[in-house]
């Protein structure tokens, strides 16, 4: 979406030849396109709200009523491993057999490109239901972007009238915007991240950004509305927020320690991002037996941690969303060691699942970042608060790079105030410069 975006930034309402943005946003096309856009938004969160339903339903359905249906009291320590082994030979058909190949990679961050066609999108939502739902390590927010683009055009193509192609752009990108909004909690959050990774900016941003946001703001609000009608809380699918102490001052000790752990940071995410990429070109080789591989890997990963910690492969498994306000509560109550372990366990499966599957990588960012926020928080003089929110920030400008999006995200889910949001941008900003000093590096290594 970034390349349609610029290209759409002249003309997205109606084709017209004028370059000022003023006069198309006074224009009745531009108008009757905002009208489309709210449309859009009901239609895509609707499908959001399908997807992401569909994917909770198969987490219970196959890690707590299925073992219970054979006979089992809980799902036995082996039972992720056939799971995973089925959903890698999901995957690897979509990749190999569906048009688009599945979806967006993983390890490359969460990219707007072209926006995903209707016909490429079956192939990306059986690809991203096999990953969030069967229970490999990445997130639905890049699928939920596909989503939201593909519906778009679904339903431009529909249209007894043709659309121009700029509009078209238009459209997909306020369906991305609605989509986004479904999962991050927040319209804002979305159109941020959207923003950001699109490159959009200057005196064309408005004519992106009225639609995108009037989608996202009607789509939040029929979102909601199927929770209540269904009963169904929306809580199962937005990413929550953290419940911290407040934080209100910052102090000289947090500084010395924000920088060496962003730095820290952002060298374990590009060395995590790195094994996706080696997976990814492992698993091109031979995908139907390769991926189901992979995804065994990760199910291993997770047994592996159940049976040396006592707790359950679900905190390696799935993206770590649902995981993240159980692990906060009962973080006084393990062992370093143990945390120590998760981080690593879920870390390598992370990386494992970034080249071998389809799906987001922001949400596993996040966990890990909580997880590693709980380590530092035993650092002198760092209290638990700062150490989770600089990690988020610094973790998530790593694998997304997009600065702003990171600093909203982390100040958004710390709810930490004024005392956290300095130590917040200081992290993102070291680790942004660190992430592209290393990135510099591993090319030119590569090119020697």
């Amino acid at each position: 979406m970034s390349q349609a975006s610029e290209r759409a930034g002249g003309e997205p309402a109606a084709g017209s030849q004028s370059a000022d943005p003023q006069v198309l946003m006074r224009s009745r096309q531009y108008r009757g396109l905002l009208v489309v856009s709210a449309v859009i938004g009901v239609a895509v969160s609707l499908a959001s709200w399908g997807f992401l339903e569909l994917t909770h339903w198969l987490q219970q359905a196959l890690y707590f009523d299925l073992p219970k249906t054979l006979g089992f009291d809980s799902a036995p320590w082996w039972w992720p491993l056939p799971v995973l082994i089925v959903a890698g030979l999901v995957i690897a058909f979509a990749v190999v057999r569906l048009p688009g190949h599945g979806g967006h990679e993983p390890s490359e961050g969460l990219k707007t490109g072209a926006p995903t066609t209707p016909t490429e999108l079956p192939g990306v939502i059986v690809a991203a239901v096999a990953t969030v739902g069967l229970g490999l390590v990445l997130g639905p927010e890049a699928p939920l972007l596909a989503l939201g683009g593909g519906v778009a055009l679904l339903l431009v193509d529909r249209a007894r009238q043709p659309v121009p192609d700029q509009a078209k752009l238009v459209l997909a990108a306020a369906g991305g915007f609605a989509a986004l909004a479904t999962i991050f909690g927040s319209p804002v959050i979305g159109a941020v991240i959207i923003i950001e990774a699109a490159g959009l900016g200057g005196p064309t941003l408005p004519l992106i950004l009225l639609p995108g946001l009037l989608a996202s703001g009607i789509g939040s609000l029929v979102f909601v509305g199927i929770g209540n009608l269904t009963g169904l809380s929306t809580n199962a699918y937005a990413l929550p927020p953290l419940t911290l102490p407040a934080y209100p001052t910052p102090q000289l000790v947090d500084f010395l320690w924000t920088v060496p752990l962003a730095l820290v940071t952002a060298g374990g995410v590009f060395a995590v991002i790195s094994l996706g990429r080696l997976t990814r070109s492992l698993v091109a080789r031979r995908p139907f037996v390769l991926i189901p591989l992979a995804a065994l890997v990760v199910g291993l990963l997770a047994v592996a941690f159940a049976q040396i910690s006592g707790q359950t492969a679900d905190a390696v498994l799935f993206s770590g969303q649902d995981e993240m306000s159980a692990t906060l509560q009962q973080a006084g109550t393990v062992s370093l060691g143990t945390i120590a372990l998760l981080l690593v366990a879920k870390a390598l499966a992370w990386g494992v699942s970034l080249g071998a599957a389809r799906g987001g990588p922001t949400f596993p960012a996040i966990f890990l970042a909580l997880v590693g926020g709980l380590l530092a928080s035993h650092l002198p003089g760092f209290a638990e608060t700062p150490a989770i929110g600089v990690l988020i920030g610094a973790s998530v400008v790593a694998v997304l790079r997009l600065p702003l999006s990171a600093i909203v995200l982390a100040l958004l889910l710390t709810r930490a105030g004024a005392g956290v949001a300095p130590l917040v941008i200081v992290s993102v900003v070291v680790a942004y410069i660190g992430t592209l000093v290393l990135s510099a590096r591993s090319t030119t290594t590569r090119g020697g």
